[in-house]
């Protein structure tokens, strides 16, 4: 975990020094980034503070190469963005960090904590800390990691209507070490969405619905994609979402694969589909028809997943013709369909059920 000084023991750099309009309504993004610059180039380790109240922002992007070793972005204000999203422009992120290290964002501490940072994204950095914030109504998606290493995202809660598409929580891509721990993550999408070139990803204590569950994929959307490995899911609560733990891929080839995953300790209430590895992924029968999933899933095993499904198929495993599912591994898994019995469903998978195992395992 990326460690903090002392914010007294900082250079203090407040954002309305530098002509920032505490109303909501006049664009403050100059002001923001000329904090940013003066914070960047700075040999101390700094803090830019936001004080109370609102900032509208337009798209930012803040640049690493600083002489900073540790920025620390207070925010006890509320950052809004305009409410027309095209005056974003081309840009495809609202607030963007690019190349940084030893960045921290933290918001205000207290329960009443205000809307923050909506559309966050990290793109190949290092030494990353998101804490307290709450992102409410993001266009797309709410925090990108992309690219990066060592990265701590804790206490984040995370708000949008259950019908808004494409509103992931948190994506993670082409990152390692990354751990996100102590969320609430209520949104139109995946909750935590997990993408190509992950590695040592860390989630526990999350709290996800309504949304699209925690998923790893889409994957093979490309021929050659790098794998996701080493991920371990951990003390969940997954609250009526259209899935629980999903690991999903198109059905087209590709270098990609799956391999060293821990399911643990979920637990499902009222959720469509609870456990699923879905390889035969072709919406709308668009580019992958009669075709089959290059990516290779091994060893991912389910432990202490509890709770209810809305739908009779509580386990589902559609697997790759080409390439099976190998090492796949239920233990100790209890979930029921209207109090009765649910089914589980296999498709070229192979793999064992020990232990206590509801509904009767097809493995």
């Amino acid at each position: 975990m990326l460690a903090i000084n002392s914010t007294s023991a900082l250079t203090k750099y407040n954002v309305l020094n530098f002509g920032a309009k505490p109303n909501g309504k006049t664009d403050s993004t100059k002001a923001f980034l000329m904090a940013w610059k003066a914070a960047c180039a700075s040999a101390d380790s700094t803090i830019i503070y936001v004080p109370k109240e609102r900032y509208l922002l337009g798209s930012m992007a803040f640049q690493g190469g600083c002489k900073s070793p540790q920025i620390i972005f207070r925010i006890d204000g509320t950052l809004v963005a305009p409410q027309d999203y095209r005056v974003l422009g081309k840009s495809t992120d609202w607030l963007s960090f690019e190349g940084v290290n030893g960045v921290s964002i933290l918001g205000a501490s207290h329960s009443n904590c205000p809307s923050g940072a909506t559309t966050l994204s990290f793109t190949n950095s290092k030494n990353i800390r998101i804490r307290s914030l709450l992102s409410l109504n993001s266009q797309m998606f709410h925090i990108v990691i992309n690219g990066c290493e060592n990265v701590n995202v804790q206490g984040v809660r995370i708000i949008a209507a259950g019908n808004s598409p494409n509103t992931d929580g948190i994506h993670v891509q082409s990152s390692k070490n990354v751990n996100i721990i102590k969320c609430s993550i209520k949104t139109g999408d995946d909750c935590i969405s997990i993408g190509p070139g992950t590695k040592n990803l860390w989630i526990e204590q999350i709290t996800c619905g309504p949304g699209h569950g925690i998923s790893i994929g889409s994957l093979a959307k490309d021929l050659k994609e790098e794998g996701v490995q080493n991920v371990t899911v951990r003390n969940t609560i997954f609250l009526g979402t259209q899935n629980g733990l999903r690991i999903k891929s198109w059905a087209r080839p590709s270098t990609g694969f799956v391999q060293g995953v821990r399911f643990m300790d979920s637990l499902m209430r009222n959720v469509q589909n609870p456990i699923v590895i879905d390889q035969n992924y072709c919406p709308h029968n668009l580019n992958c028809p009669n075709q089959v999933s290059g990516i290779k899933i091994k060893d991912i095993i389910y432990e202490g997943i509890r709770g209810t499904s809305s739908t009779e198929v509580a386990i589902k495993f559609d697997c790759s013709p080409k390439n099976p599912c190998t090492g796949i591994r239920l233990q100790n898994v209890n979930l029921s369909y209207l109090n009765k019995s649910a089914q589980s469903s296999c498709s070229n998978v192979r793999g064992k059920a020990l232990n206590l195992v509801r509904p009767e395992s097809c493995l």
